[in-house]
């Protein structure tokens, strides 16, 4: 999905689309997810791991193939769908399970640490290789190769172990999926994690856009959102060191203030040197926050909703994801893409007083 959110926007704005319709474009991969999230995460509660992957792996790749097969934009809307609905799925089943497969909390912040390291890496290899593919051998090749990755995926993911399933009788009590948000801690979470993930996908969107306005070449600009996601990687290897020995609240904390400060300055670097520096610190940032939100996660979520909830977060997020692309986007047109990392920075800044107040989840735990 990386690979495709870098190469199918390149290529809209390349065939004369704008960056409002980009936006529109963008926004598609987290729309079917916010509509999918719910129903995901109870069918992995009912079956675990291999079946809604399986499910997934089929989707991605018929997402990707469609674009390559018909590389227009409207069949680029349709792949957005699939491949976001398709990594949505997968996410929230290989979230659940890992979080099952912990016991501890010191166990869940290193799992989910451990964990993240692969989007992270796949958010390096997608846009990088996309982009080398598309200056060597254009977009067609670019969204064929991506057809495979999902495949790859499957080969590793049906050796895993299926753990035992939930006792049945916590279906009769299961409840409704907003019932969830009576938790004051889980509403602070969830909003902290929507404040950072659209710091994210916001910076996915413009970088392409910024990159071309200034005329990098689709390497460039694949180069610069690999060195984000690369970041990203790498403070996750250390992650679970770091997460031994520290909060998970203080580490959010920090990672809202280092983003309200990067984006601030963001606009005024205008080489692809300085843009490359910026996302590489802004990766940094941002590759802490997911471990340390899913930790905190199933810590305050009893285990036989433990699927739900992850849905529920991920259809926030996506829900969120539809439309910041969108006004984004428009907003780009209007006032210039320099004023979209203002407002990102401004919006991420007010979110910093929430983000303390998840030391109560700490605070709790430890009486």
């Amino acid at each position: 999905m990386a690979g495709m959110r870098m190469a199918a926007p390149l290529l809209a704005l390349r065939q004369g689309y704008s960056e409002a319709a980009v936006g529109v474009l963008l926004s598609l991969y987290a729309l079917t997810q916010v509509f999918l999230s719910l129903p995901a995460g109870r069918f992995a509660d009912r079956h675990g791991l291999k079946r809604p992957f399986a499910l997934s792996v089929c989707a991605g790749s018929l997402g990707a193939g469609l674009a390559f097969a018909f590389p227009v934009f409207p069949v680029l809307c349709l792949s957005a769908l699939l491949t976001g609905g398709a990594t949505g799925t997968a996410v929230i089943a290989l979230q659940r399970h890992v979080g099952r497969a912990a016991h501890t909390p010191a166990e869940l912040k290193q799992a989910f640490s451990w964990l993240a390291i692969g989007p992270a890496f796949s958010n390096f290899v997608g846009p990088f290789v996309a982009g080398l593919v598309i200056d060597h051998a254009g977009y067609r090749a670019a969204f064929l190769l991506l057809a495979m990755f999902p495949l790859v995926t499957w080969a590793f993911v049906r050796q895993a172990r299926e753990l035992a399933p939930v006792a049945s009788h916590h279906a009769a009590r299961r409840g409704k999926a907003w019932d969830l948000w009576r938790e004051p801690n889980f509403r602070r979470l969830i909003l902290v994690n929507w404040f950072l993930s659209s710091a994210w996908d916001v910076h996915t969107f413009v970088v392409p856009v910024l990159g071309h306005e200034r005329g990098l070449s689709a390497s460039v600009i694949g180069t610069i959102l690999g060195v984000f996601a690369f970041a990203a990687a790498a403070i996750r290897v250390v992650l679970p060191v770091l997460a031994a020995r520290v909060h998970e609240w203080v580490l959010i904390v920090a990672a809202m203030v280092a983003t309200t400060l990067i984006y601030a300055i963001y606009p005024f670097m205008h080489l692809a040197l300085t843009m490359g520096a910026c996302s590489v610190l802004l990766g940094f940032a941002l590759g802490m926050v997911q471990p340390m939100v899913m930790s905190m996660l199933h810590q305050i979520t009893p285990e036989h909703r433990q699927g739900e909830a992850v849905g529920m977060r991920m259809m926030v997020i996506n829900a969120s994801s539809v439309v910041m692309p969108m006004l984004f986007g428009g907003a780009g047109t209007l006032v210039g893409i320099g004023a979209v990392f203002w407002v990102v920075s401004a919006t991420v800044g007010s979110g910093i007083r929430v983000a303390w107040r998840l030391k109560d989840l700490t605070a709790g735990r430890s009486s």
